[in-house]
C-alpha cells in the first residue's frame, strides 16, 4: 500500500528526532515543493508557520506534537481536517510527575525549607498529612485524571473540574461555570491543566484565586499551572501573592514564553519556576502512535483522539 507523503513542520524546537522516526516509515519533508504542494497527505506540527498547510490539497489529517491545540487553531488558513491531540502514556507519566513533585514540594514546606537552609536555621514546622489537604484539578482530561490516581494513592483529597462532568471514583467531581466557585472554595492546592480556548484564555486572575480557600492546613492557597501559560494573568498571580490571597505559586507556563528576565515572578520568593518543562513531547514515544495511526486510516479505520474544533480540545 502506498504511504502518504508526511510534512514535518514545527518552530522552537529541534526537528531532527523527528524527522529521523519519521523518515523510518515514511517519506518527510520540512516544507511543502510550492504553495499547492499535493504529494503531502499528513502534517505533524508545533507552532507551525501560519499559511503553509493552506493550499495543500490532498492534507488528510494534522497531528500535534504538544498537548495543546491552540497554536493550530490559532491560523485561520489551517484547512478544515481532523486534528489529532497527542495522547502517550509518556506524556501523561511526566505530567505526573511534575504534578505530583509540586503538590508534595508545597505540602512538605520546601520552600520554607530552602529558605531555612540558606540561612542555616535549625526548625520544624508542624506536619499536616495529605489527607488533610484538597487538591483542585482543574482540567480533568487524560492528564488531570491521570495526575489524580497519583496523588490519591498518597492519601490526598481531589476535587476535579471541568466544563463538562466527568466523574471518577475518588474525586469529588465539578462542572461547568455553577460548579466552578464551590469546586474553588474546596480547593487548598489548585492544579491547572485546562487547555487554551476562548473561553479560558485568561481564566486564572486575581477574581479566580480569591475563591481559593485560604483557612487550610497549608496556611494558605497555592497554585500550580502547568496547562497553557495565556490561561493566567501574570500580573494577577504576583498581586495575589502580595496581598495574601496566594501563599505561592508554582508556574511552569507564562503569558509570554520565554518568561522575559524583566518578570518579578523570576525572583519572587515565593514562586518556583519551570521553563515550561512539566511535560516534554518525547518523539521516541509520541512518532510511533502518529505512524500508527497515519497507517489505520489508509487502511479505512477511523482515526482516534480528535479534537473537537468547536470546543477547542
Amino acid at each position: 500500500m502506498r504511504k502518504g507523503k508526511v510534512l514535518l513542520s514545527v518552530t522552537g524546537l529541534n526537528p531532527r528526532r523527528w524527522y529521523e522516526l519519521l523518515s523510518a516509515s515514511r517519506e518527510v519533508v520540512l516544507e511543502p515543493d510550492g504553495p499547492h504542494d499535493p504529494s503531502i497527505e499528513y502534517a505533524v506540527i508545533w507552532k507551525q508557520p501560519q499559511g503553509v498547510l493552506a493550499g495543500l490539497p490532498n492534507l488528510k489529517a494534522l497531528f500535534s506534537i504538544g498537548a495543546g491545540v491552540d497554536h493550530i487553531l490559532a491560523d485561520p488558513t489551517v484547512p478544515d481536517v481532523p486534528i489529532v491531540r497527542v495522547v502517550a502514556d509518556n506524556l501523561a507519566q511526566h505530567m505526573t510527575e511534575y504534578v505530583v513533585w509540586r503538590v508534595m514540594d508545597h505540602h512538605r514546606f520546601g520552600l520554607l525549607y530552602r529558605t531555612q537552609q540558606k540561612r542555616k536555621i535549625w526548625h520544624e514546622p508542624p506536619q499536616r498529612t495529605a489527607n488533610e489537604v484538597t487538591v483542585g484539578i482543574m482540567g480533568f482530561g487524560a492528564l488531570g485524571r491521570s495526575a489524580a490516581r497519583a496523588l490519591l494513592s498518597l492519601g490526598f483529597r481531589i476535587n476535579g473540574w471541568s466544563c463538562t462532568l466527568r466523574a471518577m471514583e475518588g474525586v469529588t467531581s465539578f462542572s461547568g461555570k455553577d460548579g466552578l466557585k464551590p469546586f474553588l472554595n474546596a480547593t487548598d492546592i489548585l492544579v491547572v491543566l485546562l487547555p487554551l480556548t476562548p473561553d479560558t484564555k485568561g481564566i486564572i486572575d486575581h477574581a479566580l484565586l480569591r475563591q481559593l480557600r485560604r483557612d487550610n492546613a497549608l496556611g494558605g492557597a497555592v497554585l500550580i499551572n502547568a496547562g497553557r501559560g495565556r490561561l493566567q494573568k501574570d500580573d494577577d498571580i504576583i498581586r495575589a501573592l502580595e496581598d495574601g490571597t496566594l501563599k505561592e505559586a508554582s508556574l511552569d507556563v507564562f503569558e509570554v514564553e520565554p518568561l522575559p528576565k524583566t518578570s518579578p515572578l523570576w525572583g519572587h520568593p515565593r514562586v518556583f519556576v519551570t521553563p515550561h518543562a512539566a511535560a516534554t513531547s518525547d518523539p521516541n514515544h509520541l512518532v510511533g502512535p502518529m505512524l500508527e495511526q497515519m497507517d489505520a486510516h489508509e487502511r479505512g479505520e477511523p482515526l482516534r483522539d480528535l479534537v473537537d474544533r468547536a470546543a477547542g480540545y
